[in-house]
């Protein structure tokens, strides 16, 4: 009979086939290998659990980095009323200044994810949870430290979650940039706005 590595034995009929995740599963009377789609009670709770945790913790991330396109749309609108807009050190430093917004929504939203990981018993302190979830969030990986079974989910939804995220950046920067170079060569269509 085969062993876990404390050297308790394993027995395989109510475990799946990744032991190591512990998650009991109901068998079908008539069917040999244990069905996924039963799950024990205890383990939908542990699911809904993580779906709850993953959903709202996406959802506060989606929410900061809503707000960067409203600053740079009024900070674009403000670059071309003032008549800055075509002029290249003043193009490069709003460029540096929304670039640097991106980077701070970016790390607000990577502590957003550590709090999560500490709420959710995960990691002992923050600091070492803003470290993996800086990790999981640029999709870098950390391949020292895996989260238990019941929260394991959670790393590659927050990948999903961080290549999302930068894609709307690099988006918002290309618009930018494109406003700008639309100003600087007279390619803009509509007159440039008041401020206020």
């Amino acid at each position: 009979m085969p062993r876990t590595l404390s050297g308790r034995p394993v027995d395989l009929h109510s475990y799946n086939r990744l032991d190591q995740w512990k998650f009991p599963l109901r068998r079908h009377p008539d069917h040999p290998r244990p069905l996924a789609s039963k799950l024990a009670p205890e383990n939908q709770i542990t699911a809904m659990a993580l779906l709850l945790v993953a959903v709202v913790t996406s959802l506060l991330t989606v929410l900061v980095h809503s707000l960067i396109p409203l600053l740079i749309v009024r900070g674009v609108r403000l670059h071309l009323a003032r008549g800055k807009a075509g002029i290249w050190f003043w193009d490069v430093i709003l460029v540096m200044f929304f670039t640097l917004l991106a980077l701070a929504a970016h790390s607000a939203e990577i502590a957003l994810w550590a709090l999560s990981f500490v709420l959710c018993g995960e990691f002992p302190n923050f600091t070492a949870a803003l470290y993996y979830s800086g990790n999981t969030y640029t999709t870098l990986g950390d391949s020292t430290t895996v989260l238990s079974a019941r929260w394991r989910m959670l790393a590659p939804i927050e990948a999903a979650d961080g290549m999302l995220m930068f894609g709307v950046s690099t988006a918002i920067i290309f618009a930018v940039i494109h406003r700008l170079i639309e100003a600087k060569f007279g390619l803009q269509h509509d007159p440039p706005l008041k401020p206020g």
